[in-house]
């Protein structure tokens, strides 16, 4: 094994033994910024469905083997090591193809498993809602898919998952892709269903009308702490990855009295198969109706800029690019584990910062939550118009009101009305008309 091995054992209770392998691809479209990172993420994928990581390494490599993706010697060393600490499952951070997946659990004698597989076997843990569960369940299907190959009768014992993968032979494989066919198709039609059900909700929404704020960002980076804390909801915030997976939405009073839907949404990681990003668009479609995106970023990551660029990268393949720059908000949490001299740095940048705006805060210990819901508040403000009041003096409460839940810009009173000129949102307006 190479110095980079880490053979560390929890010992805690395990859905299975595994051990991570992350290939460094030292050039070429799959290099990795930070192979330390990258292996401590790997492990993090593992742990976030407890399973108990007997060793994980990463080494560095020139080329992709098509056969195997690792090199032949890399495979023959792993052999010893994988059967003495019995392992069962062996972790790839890496997009390997179903032939290289068949070779390699040939040799190992153990299920093989890459970033995607993994990906989704978290999803389907997380997933709450019935459209959660659809959604891992469209994306599982279209990854077993593509995994239907010939002759492998000797994984019959080793593979799980879905049940209705069958034996070897062309038939039992035709029989078997018609089955997954069939159901992606049924799942598609519920799926509608449930889009044209949010999409209702939306319209009602827009009725009342509340302004929609949409938290992303990598994921663990504290986005549903940060929505506990401006909700007092509890929505499940633990320190793993993909902690949150089903959208989730609650009513917010800003410090102007404005109120506005929060909502909080799926974390984006590195090298997110693209099959997961379009069976998880629906899930999206909150952040893509979204009046304000705040991007909360873990500012204490080593590889806070790299994780920005990967939420960016999904933000520009909805098509919100330019909306975030014009109505966006960097979030920069976890300030309570910056030192002194990082904290002043990050504070001045966020007050220099511009298009999205910056706003340093701790969603833990609530510093900076102030500001930030100011910052959200006059975001807001931008959208509001100005609309010309003639009211009795008389009807004081209406005035107040108004006071209250606008901006007056100009008053003028006669005898018996006052004449005013107020900018409101379009919700305390339609609220306004019902008083």
């Amino acid at each position: 094994m190479t110095k980079n091995s880490n053979w560390a054992a929890p010992g805690r209770k395990s859905s299975g033994a595994v051990f991570i392998i992350c290939p460094y691809i030292v050039q070429g479209a799959h290099r990795v910024i930070d192979p330390e990172a990258r292996l401590e993420e790997a492990k993090g994928l593992a742990e976030a469905i407890q399973l108990d990581i007997k060793g994980a390494e990463f080494f560095k490599q020139h080329t992709i083997r098509p056969a195997t993706y690792i090199s032949k010697g890399h495979v023959e060393a792993l052999q010893g090591p994988l059967k003495g600490l019995e392992v069962n499952l062996v972790f790839i951070d890496a997009p390997i193809s179903p032939v290289q997946q068949r070779n390699l659990e040939k040799v190992w004698d153990c299920k093989v498993i890459d970033r995607t597989g993994l990906i989704l076997e978290i999803f389907g843990t997380r997933a709450r809602t019935a459209e959660g569960r659809l959604q891992v369940e469209l994306a599982a299907l279209t990854y077993q898919r593509s995994r239907l190959v010939r002759s492998w009768s000797h994984l019959e014992r080793q593979r799980g998952g879905l049940s209705f993968v069958g034996g070897p032979g062309e038939t039992q494989l035709e029989l078997d892709r018609r089955m997954i066919d069939e159901r992606i198709i049924r799942i598609k039609k519920e799926l509608h269903k449930v889009q044209q059900t949010r999409g209702l909700h939306r319209k009602a929404r827009k009725r009342v009308p509340y302004p929609v704020v949409a938290l992303v960002g990598y994921t663990n980076a504290g986005k549903s702490t940060l929505f506990n804390r401006l909700t007092r909801a509890d929505v499940m915030a633990e320190n793993l990855l993909f902690a949150t997976l089903d959208p989730t939405m609650r009513r917010v009073t800003l410090p102007s009295r404005r109120e506005i839907i929060l909502s909080d949404t799926v974390g984006f990681i590195s090298d997110l198969p693209t099959l997961l990003v379009a069976a998880f668009r629906a899930t999206l479609e909150e952040v893509m109706e979204a009046d304000l995106i705040l991007h909360v970023r873990d500012i204490s990551h080593p590889e806070s800029e790299a994780q920005k660029k990967d939420v960016l990268k999904v933000i520009e393949e909805l098509g919100l690019e330019k909306a975030y720059e014009e109505h966006g908000i960097e979030v920069l949490n976890k300030a309570d584990l910056l030192t002194r001299q990082q904290l002043k740095f990050f504070s001045a940048q966020a007050k220099r910062a511009v298009n999205p705006a910056q706003c340093v805060v701790s969603a833990l210990d609530g510093s900076g939550i102030e500001t930030l819901l100011e910052k959200v508040d006059g975001f807001l403000a931008r959208q509001d118009k100005p609309y010309a009041f003639s009211l009795p003096l008389s009807e004081g409460k209406k005035i107040a009101w108004l006071y209250a839940h606008g901006d007056v810009v100009s008053r003028k009173d006669d005898e018996d009305k006052a004449h005013l000129t107020v900018k409101l949102s379009s919700e305390n307006k339609e609220k306004f008309d019902r008083i």
